[in-house]
């Protein structure tokens, strides 16, 4: 939602579910928020050079900057800011260090020099602002994206859990909130954010702007890890395959770069200004396949995925379910695991498990199924609604059928909760026949 107008999204849109209805599967469309963009003022000349040792200010003043300073418009930031406060400006490329700072200007010198100019971005790494995380367009946008359908929403700017909250409270229930943890306050109350969370993205291009670059990798892992262990879908992304804007094949570096990705046990990897504005936006996508698929294949893969989540405190009996269908894939001669749910839950618990063999989720709610194609592992697919367990079986051996997922007479592991129109009760598992 930070290119182009309304009418451009509900025409996206109308594209994208006209080509579900060619497809015959469900395809889950997530809206991402701009989320509150800091930005300098403008200059005189349009840009100054700042030199390092140099004083610069940034106040409310909304007249033309110089070489000396320029307006913050933002009175709420400068308040926040204090004596030691790091302010880097064009994606980090300038550094600046608060010697002094009042209600109206602070007082900086220059860490690292560069040219500033008109309205470049402005972060704050290590100070948590007093913003709510949706600017007024965002509220705007957030209402007409809910109207219009999607399925999940991405939140920028996130910073506490206070404002999942407040954009939940806003969704009410019409999309499922993705967290995206670009800034390091989001790091710091990651615990918190995740709990309230229905999914999470790990922006690693504005973390690696915000902390220091070496941070970022084990910084992405010790979040997939998180978002792995307490079941919630996890999207790696920004600078996948950033040659790929402009050339045609990525760098080695950057293919390792998503293996990685998938090897930590993202849900998924996302592509930005590779498909979005890109020379070579069906190349990318060939790309970002070809690596996931060769990566999933590899026997070392299974061996970490097979790697459970140490924290175990909270096993009960749906999970137990879950961990029980996907030791039973794991070991018996079964093509499948196929879950009878009404809002996904089941569906995510066997998610989180990684099995080794396919997880078959069907429903009876289109929005659910396409809610779930976000994550890992899962094939949705919408069937008649279960009046009873055995009609959930029913389901599972036709549908296991015509996905290409097993053959007439192969074991299913199947599972559900009863009664069976329930959301949450994950109880029964059964060996049944395709």
């Amino acid at each position: 939602m930070s290119h182009g107008e309304h009418e451009a999204a509900e025409q996206m849109y109308a594209s994208i579910r006209a080509a579900e209805e060619i497809l015959g599967r469900p395809i889950g469309i997530l809206a991402d928020l701009q989320g509150i963009k800091i930005r300098c003022g403008v200059f005189a000349k349009g840009s100054e050079t700042l030199r390092v040792g140099d004083t610069f200010r940034f106040d409310i003043d909304p007249t033309e900057g110089d070489a000396h300073r320029v307006c913050l418009p933002h009175p709420e930031v400068l308040t926040a800011l204090k004596s030691g406060s790091v302010i880097l400006v064009n994606d980090g490329k300038i550094r600046l260090s608060v010697r002094h700072a009042s209600e109206s200007h602070v007082d900086c010198e220059v860490v690292v020099g560069g040219e500033i100019s008109n309205r470049k971005g402005v972060n704050l790494p290590d100070v948590l602002l007093p913003l709510s995380a949706l600017s007024d367009k965002d509220r705007r946008d957030l209402e007409f994206v809910c109207n219009l359908g999607v399925d999940w929403l991405a939140l920028s700017f996130v910073q506490r859990p206070e404002d999942v909250i407040e954009a939940k409270a806003l969704v009410k229930g019409r999309a499922l909130v993705v967290s995206k943890i670009e800034k390091p306050a989001a790091v710091t109350n990651f615990d918190g954010i995740l709990g309230v969370s229905d999914g999470v993205m790990v922006v690693r291009g504005d973390l690696g702007v915000e902390l220091p670059v070496q941070e970022v990798p084990r910084v992405q892992k010790f979040l997939v890890a998180k978002a792995r262990a307490a079941g919630k879908p996890v999207i790696v992304a920004t600078q996948m395959l950033e040659s790929m804007i402009e050339a045609p094949v990525p760098t080695r570096a950057e293919v390792s770069d998503v293996a990685t990705a998938i090897y930590d046990g993202a849900d998924a990897v996302m592509l930005s200004a590779e498909t979005a504005s890109g020379s070579f936006p069906v190349e990318a996508v060939k790309v970002m396949t070809a690596v996931a698929h060769e990566t999933e294949t590899d026997p070392r893969y299974a061996d970490l995925m097979s790697i459970r989540p140490a924290d175990d405190s909270e096993l009960d009996t749906s999970h137990a379910i879950a961990a029980a269908a996907r030791e039973i894939a794991d070991r018996a001669r079964i093509s499948a695991i196929c879950c009878f749910t009404q809002s996904g839950t089941t569906a995510l618990l066997v998610a989180r498990e990684k099995p080794s063999k396919p997880i078959l989720a069907m429903t009876p709610h289109e929005t659910t199924a396409r809610r779930l194609c976000l994550v890992w592992g899962l094939r949705s697919v919408v069937v008649a609604q279960a009046d009873r367990f055995k009609d959930a079986t029913t389901h599972a051996s036709e549908q296991s059928r015509a996905v290409g997922f097993a053959k007439a007479g192969d074991e299913l592991v199947v599972t559900a909760g009863v009664p069976i129109e329930d959301s949450g009760s994950t109880n029964i598992l059964r060996i049944a026949l395709a």
